[in-house]
Formats: C-alpha cells, structure tokens, sequence
C-alpha cells in the first residue's frame, strides 16, 4: 500500500530528507545525520514535524467528568491555558495511552495522544461517555503540527508570535494562541519530546506548508536544523522519557513505569484505581530502569536479556545513542531489587553482542529539568 504524504513532503524532499514509514505516512527519518539533528537541538534549537499528531477535542458540561473516571492524574488541578501529563488505564491499571490534556475552559480540553492510539482512545472515550454530556472529535488533519525545540528556540519563535511567549507569561507545560508568521488561531504549547526549552505548534492544516517554510527561514540565523524521526527518539532517550508501543503498552502500569507520580489516588475514583493502589502500597514485581552503556557502540534491540551475577533479571524495551552524553542508553524493565541507581548490569542482544552498563533512575540529562523551564 502507498504511504500517504504530508503536506511538508515536497519540502523535505527538497531538504534531501531520508523517508521512512510511519503509521502510514513519508516521514523524515533524517535529513543530514542522527547526530547532527541530534546536537543541533542540544545546542542551538531542531525543527521537528509530526504531522500525523493529531488532537482529540472533547466538549460539554461533563467533559471535565469524563476526563476525571478515564485519567490517572487529577483534572480538577488545570486551570484554563495550562497542559497535563496524564495516561489513560484500564481496570487493571494497564495504560491505553499516555497523552497530554488541554483545558481551554471549564467544559472545553484537548487530548494529545500517542499517533498509532487515536482510534483506540477516541474508542475507548465513547465507551466512557455514555449517560453524559461530553462530545468527542477527532480533529484529524485539520490541525497541523511542528515543533521547535532547544535553547534558541524562543529567540526563534517570539519574533514571529503576537503573543508574549517569555518564561513568565508562558511557563512550562502551559499554552497560548495567537498568530504566527501570519497563521492565525496557532496555539502555542510550552510541551515537547526533546528535553529542551520547547514549543509545539498547532495551527490549521491549510497553511502547513507556509509555516514549515517560515519556521525553517527564522531559525537560520540561530543555526536551527530540520530535524527528523531519528533525532526525536534519540534526544528523547537521553531524558528518560518512555515510548508508547515499546516501553508502555496496556499490560504495564504508569507505577511499573515510573510515572506513578502521574496517579492521583487523593482525587476519587477513576478507572485503575484499586490496582494502582495496590501497586503503590504493596509494590509491583518490575519497574522500568535505564542502563546506560559506556559509549555509543553497542545498541541493544528490544527483547535483549538484562542479567546480573549471570542471571537474566529483565528485558530491554527500548535503546538509542545519547549523542550529547556519548553513550548509548536503553530502558527496560527489571526486578524491583536490581531498580537502584548505580546497579551493574549485562546486556546481551539476540545477536550475542554484548556489553555492561549501569542503572539510572533519573534522565542522565538535565534531571533537574532546568533547560525545560528556562
């Protein structure tokens, strides 16, 4: 079957981009190397698209309702203008997606999910919404998407936004609207993937191309770079942040994935809750951990043995190159026991390469999360 094109394809293959499948779209895989992207958005600032990230409206007087039974984290908290990190679970705990919540108003959020889940949570919604007064819409392609992440990023963007986007009047994990290099009702999130002082962009879909072309021809000047799938996964790792499809899926639980943070058992009740309870209080039986190697040579695919002492203790879920930190990184879930920082481990691919790395609990980059908030 024919992959489908974004409206940015034409563009990016002007740029020279590399294209690779994703969920059934052309997308840039890279466009100079990994490695470049990767440190351009370290040290200056990367232009990312994902245009298949859609957005799930949901409106009424009960929206706020729905989105309290089916969430882990406590809607209740948001005020209008500001972003949540939250994941969506079954009774078992198990996670449907982990996604960010929107509030526009009282009766008004959005849902940011996981490209390959949106039919699977838009599905699962309309379960939940039946009896109330919550409508739910996928907006599809009808917005548009990009992302400017990394320390140049507001220097960038700020010139070309009609609203005020400093650190004080749009802080970390909120949002705005206003134009952008002329497109109008673009909403402006304080949100990313990469670790850095970022921006993502929604704005509707007809002027895709018009923005790709302006963001790129502002970010010139601060030596920003097209960035692509490589360099969003690589940066993404170095913050430890997990990676739906491979380290989450709907048999782990947001406390088995370290983001037990995230579950608000003071809030009431919600989908999940006796089972994220239960692990919170009597523990659970594997956490995700990261095992970071010594440089950037060996890579682990997903299902390598994570062993100690010679025995097997956990499985590799997810591996990628830490380009600023020069060492490879890998998350995987392992025995409660051997889930304490500083731990020795051995790795072995099915290939039979093998090398030994050390437990982190923390991203190994900025865990403080200064560069987020700057």
């Amino acid at each position: 079957m024919a992959r489908k094109h974004t409206p940015y394809y034409h563009q990016f293959m002007a740029l020279g981009a590399e294209m690779v499948d994703r969920i059934g779209f052309d997308s840039a895989l890279r466009f100079t190397s990994v490695e470049n992207e990767h440190l351009a958005t370290r040290r200056r600032a990367g232009l990312y698209d994902v245009y298949y990230q859609v957005l799930v409206d949901m409106k009424g007087k009960d929206a706020e309702t729905l989105l309290q039974r089916v969430l882990v984290n406590d809607v209740a908290r948001m005020t209008d203008g500001k972003v949540m990190y939250s994941s969506l679970c079954n009774d078992a705990g198990g996670m449907i997606d982990d996604l960010t919540c929107f509030r526009l108003s009282p009766s008004h959020f959005w849902l940011c999910p996981t490209p390959s889940r949106v039919d699977r949570v838009v599905a699962y919604l309309g379960e939940q919404a039946a009896g109330l007064n919550a409508g739910i819409t996928n907006l599809g392609a009808g917005r548009a998407f990009l992302s400017v992440q990394g320390p140049q990023a507001r220097a960038i963007l700020a010139p070309h936004a009609d609203v005020d986007i400093s650190g004080p009047a749009l802080p970390y994990y909120s949002f705005t609207s206003g134009t952008v290099a002329g497109v109008p009702d673009t909403v402006i999130s304080r949100t990313g993937y990469s670790g850095e002082l970022g921006f993502e962009l929604f704005y509707p879909g007809e002027f895709a191309h018009h923005m790709y072309a302006a963001m790129l021809a502002a970010g010139r000047e601060h030596g920003m770079e097209p960035c692509g799938l490589g360099a969003l996964r690589s940066v993404r790792i170095e913050k430890r942040y997990p990676l739906y499809g491979l380290d989450l899926d709907e048999t782990t639980s947001p406390v088995e994935a370290g983001l037990g943070w995230t579950v608000r058992l003071d809030k009431g009740n919600f989908i999940g809750r006796d089972a994220l309870k239960r692990q919170k209080e009597e523990g659970v039986g594997r956490a995700l951990a990261m095992i970071a190697f010594a440089d950037l040579a060996f890579v682990p695919a997903p299902g390598a043995a994570i062993a100690q002492d010679g025995k097997q203790v956990g499985t590799v879920t997810s591996a990628d190159r830490g380009y600023f930190l020069g060492k490879s990184l890998a998350l995987g879930y392992v025995a409660p026991a051997v889930a304490v920082a500083g731990t020795k481990v051995a790795v072995t691919d099915k290939s039979g390469d093998k090398a030994d790395g050390e437990i982190h609990l923390k991203a190994p980059y900025d865990p403080g999360m200064a560069r987020l908030k700057e």
